[in-house]
């Protein structure tokens, strides 16, 4: 059984339909889209494990209550109703648009050793991609930026240190090892977190 054919599932959804019948319909379809794919990625199929990705999403009412915090204030006369966004599809859709957004911090932090230019532009939007996206915590995302960024960090610094001659061959391994490892392993925290 999917996911989010789970009786549980089916019931904190409708609670948050319920919570959020101020919102405009195609602003309340959003909502529970990226809710469904959030619970469809985490592959939970047990009462446990779906009782803990409900958990983690939060309450009903506080879901509700942060979706209409963002909507504002807004009278139907003031507020065009956005247009709805279409439901991801395709070879990226889902899951392996998930494994993408968490790889992609650290291709780019990695990508600065060869091209800066290119990295940079690859690392800054796989962070924007990965804060946007309702599939991790906080704490994850702030895990897989940091992990990221230190690639360029450790390049300044080590190219400060090569330059000012306070660098030998074993820094320079280390820095090597350091440039490959730390991106590898938020990479991994990022998928593990998808898994759990």
């Amino acid at each position: 059984m999917n996911a989010t054919d789970h009786p549980l599932v089916a019931a904190y959804l409708d609670s948050v339909a319920r919570e959020t019948a101020e919102l405009p319909a195609d602003r309340r379809a959003e909502l529970l889209a990226d809710l469904r794919e959030h619970i469809e990625v985490s592959e939970a199929q047990d009462d446990a494990g779906i009782r803990a990705v409900l958990a983690e999403l939060g309450e009903p009412r506080t879901v509700a209550a942060s979706a209409l915090a963002e909507e504002g204030p807004q009278t139907p006369a003031t507020a065009p109703a956005p247009a709805a966004a279409p439901a991801p599809t395709g070879p990226l859709a889902g899951r392996q648009a998930a494994r993408l957004v968490a790889a992609l911090p650290a291709l780019g932090g990695l990508t600065v050793l060869a091209q800066p230019v290119l990295g940079a532009l690859v690392l800054a939007i796989g962070l924007a991609l990965l804060w946007m996206s309702p599939l991790w915590t906080t704490r994850h995302k702030r895990i897989g930026t940091a992990t990221a960024v230190a690639v360029p960090v450790v390049l300044l610094l080590g190219g400060l240190m090569l330059a000012g001659g306070r660098i030998g061959p074993l820094e320079l391994l280390l820095i090597g090892v350091f440039l490959v490892a730390v991106p590898a392993v938020g990479a991994t925290v990022l998928l593990r977190a998808l898994r759990d």
